[in-house]
């Protein structure tokens, strides 16, 4: 109520003051007007005086007659001038008026509307401290993974999965229900459930997975948690895909999965200052076809708003690593789908030769096996990606990147 209170007394205060150099032009033609009035009875007054003079004899008649002419002609001229002056002082009293009301309507009343769409009505003011603690209270007291999945649906796959298929995923599901401690058929079933989209059991049986392993667990396997339990809530990340984010980002700080949903924690949880740090790191890191990328595109700009970042500038996407060159791409213009496809397959294996005899950073055998899958040859897809397994052995971060475009190319399923 005192809020409301000030912003009152405030626009009055404004009001008050431009109703006033209204009122004061208002008092000048008033002046003006109380002047004429004067001038009138100045000259009456010297009309009885000539009488007066007359009556004595000190003035002969014709001079009396004389200035009774020339008194009564600036008579006649001030009243002229008082009469001309009185209806636009009428007038402007009249507007003088309406406009000071106009001021204070336009004044008090525009600024109770512009805090209604631009404020935040029914809210104290906050500091910081009180903010932070009102956002370290929805973190700690916020919905739990059981609850945030009650009325997630399981996701639909992009890709119709064939009866086949399906029926070795339910043979998988009965022989690990059999052999509960089966590290490896672990494994496959939490990959197989999040590739059908049943990514609540991807998740109990990558939580399973990270029991067995115990201390041997690794960053990359906290990070496949955490992101089947996000999935499976929703997009929403839950205090218990937060406590397997902690654990990953104190095995491997640089994880790239696990930094992109810590920063989506922090900004459901009314931290965006801290998320917006994070996701404009990752941005700016790279690498171009980072899984993370797109998202975070999408959304920083809205999060450096409410982070306080003013005029944030959305950095330019990074470089694609040895695409096409303009002319591979003006050729392929002019080309049928044979003989684009060919060219296609020209690249193909030119970068995976090239890799084969050089090796190169993760996001170019991520592009390897993901152009594999486009031409359908999932078959050395996979080989591929077992080649690149062994060659970012221990890189957590390379892995799940590699690990992505493998689930796009079918490969991981």
């Amino acid at each position: 109520m005192a809020f409301w209170i000030i912003t009152f007394l405030l626009a009055l205060i404004a009001s008050a003051v431009m109703a006033t150099a209204l009122l004061r032009a208002r008092a000048a033609t008033a002046e003006g007007d109380e002047s004429a009035t004067y001038d009138l009875q100045v000259y009456r007054d010297q009309l009885k005086d000539v009488d007066r003079d007359l009556a004595r004899g000190v003035i002969a008649e014709t001079d009396a007659e004389r200035v009774r002419t020339e008194i009564s002609r600036r008579i006649l001229a001030a009243d002229s001038a008082a009469r001309s002056a009185a209806a636009p002082a009428r007038s402007g009293a009249t507007l003088s008026y309406a406009a000071v009301a106009l001021v204070a309507l336009v004044v008090i009343g525009g600024s109770l509307l512009l805090y209604r769409d631009l404020g935040a009505p029914g809210y104290s003011d906050l500091g910081l401290k009180q903010r932070y603690a009102m956002a370290e209270s929805l973190r700690t007291t916020r919905p739990g993974q059981a609850e945030a999945e009650a009325n997630v649906p399981d996701a639909t796959p992009d890709v119709p999965l064939s009866e086949d298929y399906l029926k070795l995923v339910q043979q998988l599901r009965e022989t690990v229900a059999q052999r509960p401690d089966d590290l490896e058929g672990l494994q496959l079933l939490a990959r197989h459930e999040a590739a059908t989209g049943h990514f609540s059991a991807a998740a109990k049986a990558q939580g399973r997975v990270i029991d067995l392993l115990s201390d041997k667990a690794s960053a990359r396997d906290l990070a496949n948690l955490a992101d089947m339990l996000v999935l499976a809530a929703g997009g929403y990340v839950s205090p218990e895909a937060e406590a397997a984010l902690d654990k990953a980002l104190h095995l491997d700080p640089t994880n790239g999965p696990a930094r992109y949903y810590w920063g989506l924690m922090l900004a459901q949880t009314g931290r965006p200052d801290q998320a917006f740090g994070i996701w404009d790191k990752l941005l700016r890191e790279g690498p171009a076809d980072a899984p993370w990328i797109v998202p975070v595109r999408a959304q920083i700009e809205d999060l450096a708003l409410r982070a306080g970042v003013n005029n944030y500038a959305l950095p330019a996407p990074p470089a694609d690593l040895r695409g096409p060159s303009a002319a591979d791409v003006a050729a392929a213009r002019d080309m049928t789908a044979e003989d684009r496809t060919e060219m296609i397959r020209g690249m193909v294996e030119s970068l995976s030769t090239r890799l084969a005899d050089e090796g190169g950073p993760p996001a170019e055998w991520a592009r390897l096996i993901s152009s594999l899958g486009v031409l359908g040859e999932t078959d050395r897809a996979r080989a591929i990606y077992g080649d690149a397994q062994q060659a970012f052995a221990g890189n957590d971060a390379a892995l799940s990147e590699i690990d992505a475009a493998a689930r796009r190319a079918g490969v991981l399923e």
